[in-house]
């Protein structure tokens, strides 16, 4: 009736020294950004307030460079499926964490304490406040 097709998945330059010229690049890449985020956790010399946004920009910086040197992703029309499913993987992501802070945030506001706990810490324990005498 119809031929056999067989199909697979598309063959990514695996062939020559640029195949491990692309992965070596990657590799250096990462472990650079690796390394500048340790020594900037760790150093004394740049503005405290600003590292975690510099640790933040080093982060994205080695998503990248793990997405284009070691996943492939390209802005290529073929990879417009990779990237979208990225993007929904991402949002899946946010909005985990972001619920997660939520309800964390709304149970412990649930468990504080009353102000009249905070104005007389043993009042539970010696009857004040609680209107026994």
């Amino acid at each position: 009736m119809s031929a056999t097709h067989h199909e697979s998945a598309p063959v990514l330059a695996q062939e020559g020294p640029s195949h491990w010229l692309v992965y070596t690049t990657g590799l250096f890449l990462a472990v650079i950004l690796t390394a500048t985020s340790f020594w900037v956790a760790n150093t004394s010399l740049l503005w405290a307030p600003g590292i975690p946004l510099g640790l933040a920009v080093l982060a994205i910086a080695q998503m990248g460079v793990h997405l284009v040197f070691f996943l492939h992703m390209t802005s290529g029309p073929d990879n417009t499926n990779h990237a979208l499913a990225l993007a929904f993987g991402v949002l899946v992501v946010f909005m985990v964490v972001a619920g997660s802070l939520w309800i964390m945030g709304d149970l412990n506001a649930g468990m504080t304490p009353g102000d009249r706990a905070h104005e007389h810490p043993d009042a539970s324990l010696s009857g004040h406040g609680t209107g026994r005498h």
